[in-house]
């Protein structure tokens, strides 16, 4: 029998709206994503990043590290700043477990989501938080998710905590949207992430040898958001009332090859698209003695710079400060001197 117009326009129906629900349901996943799909840069490799934070999650065997608990715990300090409280927040990638154990029930936090994209990571947290004492227990959820496609309900958390882990997005203001987008009015967004002078002298040590070896260079480490962009970023992102400040911390390691072990453990070696596949041996030795003849200490150790760069930003409400209209001013600067005189 043949289909009449209006069933066969029915079943055209159901075939639209099934494609638009497997298009909807790529969102939660990098993974997925047809690069054509998308207007936005593809500069590292987020299928590569999961694989290195599952590695780390190996590595690190619930080990404490002094730098990220260092990071986390200046990144949680804000909080005590804050007159308010906090009662459902998200932490994303990163230092989850360096943030999970500095919370200390700082923030008045009652139910804390975690969320990374390597489902490994996730284990070791769950498994690390029945190790902390009764007393700082919470409701804490554990999700797979990933940074740029944030599965979280719009204006559904009151904070948003990202340490070191943010840095390696393709569209870091899009996903500081998305945070956004995530926090009830006056909800606050904290993150870390690393700054354009981290590693300074693994870059200047791996140019060296390269050139040296093969004539040329490849990217070796990624490229970081410089500290006169974060401002510009928050802004962007719509935060109000943004701050940005800066630390510097100088590990000093036995060897270079101690720091790409410490990187590893951090899931932090390179992740780019265009990473060159293959370092040889020379060249890695090479690097190795341009970095301890150019940085080594008396003592034989050497230094590895992390520039970390601290945002916090806030969700607009009727009840913060808010900057005058430009021209509305009613004394002048000049008044201003004039009364209180020149100094010398």
């Amino acid at each position: 029998m043949k289909p009449s117009s209006s069933s066969s326009l029915f079943i055209k129906s159901i075939k639209l709206l099934s494609r638009i629900q497997i298009r909807s349901t790529r969102l939660f996943s990098t993974d997925i994503i047809d690069s054509s799909s998308t207007t936005n840069p593809k500069i590292f490799d987020r299928a590569l990043k999961r694989r290195h934070r599952d590695r780390a999650a190996w590595l690190s065997n619930r080990r404490n590290d002094p730098l990220i608990d260092s990071v986390a715990e200046n990144l949680l300090d804000r909080l005590q700043d804050c007159k308010r409280e906090f009662p459902k927040a998200l932490c994303l990638g990163g230092s989850l477990m360096a943030v999970r154990r500095s919370l200390g029930g700082r923030g008045g936090i009652e139910t804390l989501t975690m969320m990374d994209s390597s489902l490994e990571m996730i284990r070791l947290c769950r498994e690390s938080e029945l190790e902390l004492p009764d007393r700082e227990k919470i409701e804490t959820l554990y999700v797979v998710g990933d940074e740029e496609y944030l599965p979280v309900k719009e204006g559904s958390l009151d904070l948003v905590i990202s340490c070191l882990g943010m840095h390696w997005t393709n569209d870091l203001p899009g996903a500081m949207i998305q945070c956004r987008m995530a926090l009830k009015p006056d909800g606050l967004f904290l993150a870390a992430i690393l700054g354009g002078e981290t590693l300074r002298e693994m870059r200047i040590a791996c140019t060296v040898a390269e050139m040296e070896r093969e004539g040329g260079i490849s990217p070796r480490v990624s490229p970081l958001a410089q500290v006169r962009d974060a401002g510009n970023l928050l802004t962007r992102a719509g935060f109000a009332l943004p701050g940005v400040d800066v630390d510097e911390y100088c590990v000093r390691y036995g060897s270079a090859l101690e720091v790409v072990e410490h990187l590893r453990a951090m899931g932090e070696t390179n992740a780019l698209v265009q990473r060159s596949r293959l370092l040889r041996r020379d060249t890695a030795l090479a690097t190795a003695a341009v970095y301890q003849s150019m940085f080594g200490a008396e003592d034989g150790t050497v230094p590895a710079t992390y520039q970390v760069i601290f945002m916090t930003g806030w969700k607009e409400h009727s009840s913060q400060q808010k900057a005058k209209r430009r021209g509305s001013a009613m004394v002048s600067f000049d008044d201003i001197q004039k009364h209180f005189g020149t100094p010398n």
